[in-house]
């Protein structure tokens, strides 16, 4: 099934007790993120302000006990994006959400390779998984939802996989 864009911000406002995120990309072209991105790159500073209607939602769940989880899977060095990403995501830890970065060397030693879905993507509450599409140039293109409890385990089992060996925000050091 297709998730539209406001049923999907729908989800993120309204989860009942978690949302794991996992993001698998060295870069994304979302047209929100693309001018901070451009004026962090020109050394403009940028007070986030775009960010506190997020921010707001994730103190929201924080205080109502609810989880947001997100693993990115990063090459090192780091692309231009995700060091981007590495400087604004303070307020969102603050606000609640736990961000861990995971180095894509670690999930590929011999013995301990972990086999992961082709699209980033959100669980929510374990009833729901949303797989997330882009085009090569990093933009975002369509949302898949599935209910298939085999597609939602398998994302689940991906995840804490890799949760395991994901460095929390506070901790990363980017490379």
């Amino acid at each position: 099934m297709i998730v539209s864009d406001q049923e999907f911000e729908k989800l993120l406002a309204s989860f009942e007790s978690e949302a794991i995120h996992l993001e698998t990309r060295d870069a994304y072209g979302t047209e929100v993120e693309l001018p901070y991105m451009a004026r962090w790159a020109a050394g403009e500073p940028d007070d986030l302000e775009w960010l506190q209607g997020w921010c707001a939602t994730l103190r929201e769940h924080a205080a109502a006990d609810r989880v947001a989880r997100r693993a990115r899977i990063v090459s090192e060095p780091l692309s231009n994006y995700q060091r981007w990403s590495h400087s604004i995501a303070h307020p969102m830890v603050d606000a609640g959400e736990d961000i861990r970065w995971v180095p894509r060397r670690l999930l590929t030693v011999p013995g301990r390779v972990i086999l992961l879905p082709a699209n980033d993507f959100y669980v929510f509450d374990g009833r729901l998984v949303v797989f997330l599409t882009y085009a090569g140039n990093g933009l975002a293109r369509e949302k898949i939802g599935s209910t298939d409890p085999q597609d939602i385990a398998r994302c689940i089992n991906a995840f804490e996989s890799i949760w395991q060996f994901a460095v929390p925000h506070r901790d990363y050091s980017p490379i």
